[in-house]
């Protein structure tokens, strides 16, 4: 609670002081007020008392994030500009990570990378983690200055959905990497295809029935506003 409530008077001080922003650019000050919070506690005992695990983030920190972006997120130049946002996210997506794990296994056939004993697979795994990019620093900058609406919206609504992609291109090369190449026939490969669409659509329809369950539950809130921000985190962590 304690860490939360800093976290809040972090971007308080920040949000009251725009002339400050205006040269330095939120996403910095933000990471230079974490430097000094994780240095005050290691200050006070010298040790690591807190340490950032998987579970705490993908369970507490990120389906707040997804909630605010979503909540924030500029629905009408969104669905305008879908098919550009599909293009980037998927077949840019698929484009790195193919590009990356050939490059690299290409490079190991070329003798560049010694005496590594890593196939093509193992390659495509690593591209596959690699690949998406969350531009979480230059939206904050596009934010700052302002920059063209269909820019902006190109970039954001890439970087939410090619998180997607990432995650079932991870897994596919790693059950791929876990049968070995000789087991791999065109099933394990349909099975791959199906299971994108099945993570892409399946996640689509549950964000449309929270979200049409949210507009339920706010249309009885007219005199007791107060729960709303409730309701909004309650959705917003039970849809993820």
């Amino acid at each position: 609670a304690l860490w939360i409530l800093v976290c809040w008077l972090c971007k308080l001080v920040i949000e009251a002081n725009h002339h400050v922003t205006s040269i330095i650019p939120e996403s910095a000050l933000l990471i230079c007020a974490g430097f000094i919070l994780g240095g005050i506690i290691w200050g006070a005992d010298h040790q690591q008392t807190f340490s950032l695990t998987p579970v705490v983030f993908f369970y507490y920190l990120l389906p707040s994030i997804i909630v605010d972006s979503g909540y924030h997120m500029p629905n009408k130049l969104f669905f305008s500009n879908l098919g550009a946002i599909l293009v980037h996210a998927i077949i840019g997506t698929c484009w790195n990570a193919a590009t990356l794990g050939l490059s690299l296994w290409g490079c190991q056939k070329g003798g560049a990378m010694g005496d590594l004993d890593i196939g093509l697979l193992q390659y495509l795994l690593f591209g596959s983690l690699i690949a998406a990019v969350d531009p979480v620093a230059v939206l904050a900058v596009f934010e700052q200055v302002h920059v063209n609406d269909v820019l902006f919206i190109l970039v954001f609504g890439e970087s939410l959905l090619n998180d997607g992609v990432t995650v079932v291109l991870f897994n596919v090369f790693d059950a791929f990497v876990t049968l070995g190449g000789a087991q791999i026939d065109a099933v394990e490969i349909i099975k791959g295809i199906i299971s994108f669409f099945v993570v892409a659509f399946g996640g689509s329809l549950l964000g449309m029935v929270f979200g049409i369950l949210m507009c339920f539950l706010t249309r009885c809130t007219k005199n007791i506003e107060i729960i709303e921000p409730g309701f909004i985190f309650v959705v917003g962590y039970l849809s993820y």
